[in-house]
């Protein structure tokens, strides 16, 4: 059985660290307009010599963050929405959720030093969409707070992605997820196409046993979780209601993120290790993004228990931070996997991409009492297997 020492209730502290270590960089100079002055932007490496370089740094350096910010906030805004939390931590989230006000103003403000680039690349599309999703995870804390000459230009920059012409992919949903924002944010003009075009497309892409293509192909990767079941639960919470078809895919895609669920909770080792496959390995534990919201909508599948999630998670967050090497000296995020690992990182990854492992943090938005908390800890279904204990076997989906 699990230490109540390491896997009891300093579970909720060492989070709350976690997400302090990670977010505070960021946060606290974006709330300065200092971010582009002060982020280190590291990319992948290149064998082309110096000049190629360069050449990849300042391609990056126009996307890198708008990355960071999205992907942050995208992660803790549910704890900044969690009006449960007491104490010291509800001192820290009022103190985050003005830093965040703070960050997404200087963002979206054209005489901002940090104004953010929503419309030149393709790249603009993805971050705009973790940013919609932080709005639609943070409805008060994040959008009524705000300003309304901020709240005009938040629409106006979601809007600039528009002339952004997503791939054929997962990316289809960052179209659909900005969109669904902007009908929850009351943009009149919001486009039902693009949701529509999201929903179907990745309906012809359901592969089976709670699994989707990322487009035609199936890849080996966690872009399922990433991206596609998190992005499609979240439009179908936004306006999925708006039309009868789309209300009619409510019930498998919940089913699908379920199963999914299921097998991402199965996937963490004994000793929080997980298989390094696919691309973009450099979002660390970001890799449980479904999982994670799972267990903060509390819709975990059958035979599943919050607690057992906690204690998965907290395995996987204490074996990859322990590694040396994840945090510069000033505590920006490194890129790597599991440490500093510059030479995992696709061309696309630089400093800001990496904050996509704050979607791991989204049951900070449950509080303190909910079983995910509050229950004993408890074996993951892989420690209890691979020490003899009697484990629940897995199905596929029907």
């Amino acid at each position: 059985m699990l230490n109540e020492k390491e896997y009891g209730n300093g579970d909720r502290s060492y989070w709350l660290q976690q997400l302090k270590a990670i977010s505070a960089p960021v946060l606290e100079a974006l709330a300065r307009r200092e971010l582009k002055q002060t982020m280190p932007i590291e990319c992948a490496e290149t064998d082309g010599g110096p000049e190629a370089e360069a050449a990849l740094l300042a391609d990056r350096a126009k996307f890198t963050h708008l990355e960071a910010l999205g992907r942050l906030l995208g992660g803790i805004a549910p704890w900044l929405e969690n009006k449960q939390t007491a104490g010291e931590e509800n001192e820290l989230r009022a103190y985050f959720a003005e830093l965040a006000r703070k960050a997404i103003a200087a963002a979206v403000d054209p005489e901002s030093p940090d104004y953010m680039n929503f419309n030149e690349g393709f790249q603009p599309i993805v971050d705009a969409a973790f940013l919609a999703q932080a709005l639609l995870r943070s409805p008060v804390e994040l959008w009524e707070k705000l300003d309304p000459s901020v709240k005009e230009n938040v629409i106006q920059a979601l809007k600039q992605t528009r002339s952004r012409k997503p791939f054929f992919s997962n990316w289809l949903l960052f179209a659909g997820t900005i969109e669904a924002a902007l009908y929850k944010l009351g943009a009149d003009d919001w486009d039902p196409m693009r949701i529509d075009y999201a929903l179907k497309q990745h309906e012809q892409w359901y592969l089976g046993d709670g699994a989707y293509g990322d487009g035609p192909e199936f890849h080996w990767d966690y872009y399922n979780s990433f991206v596609i079941q998190p992005m499609l639960i979240d439009v179908m919470e936004a306006a999925g209601d708006q039309y009868e078809e789309w209300a009619a895919l409510r019930g498998a895609i919940a089913d699908r993120a379920r199963r999914y669920a299921a097998v991402q909770e199965r996937l963490i080792a004994p000793d929080g290790t997980y298989p390094p496959i696919g691309r973009s390995l450099a979002y660390r534990f970001g890799a449980f993004h479904s999982l994670a919201q799972s267990a903060w909508r509390d819709d975990l599948p059958a035979g599943v228990s919050p607690a057992q999630v906690r204690c998965a998670l907290t395995s996987i967050m204490k074996r990859t931070l322990a590694q040396p090497g994840n945090f510069t000296p000033e505590g920006w995020l490194t890129v790597g996997f599991c440490g500093h690992q510059p030479s995992i990182a696709e061309r696309y990854i630089s400093t800001g991409s990496v904050y996509l492992c704050a979607q791991v943090f989204l049951p900070m938005g449950l509080p303190e009492e909910h079983p995910f908390w509050s229950g004993a800890p408890e074996d993951w279904t892989s420690r209890k297997a691979w020490s003899g204990a009697h484990f629940v076997i897995d199905s596929a989906m029907k």
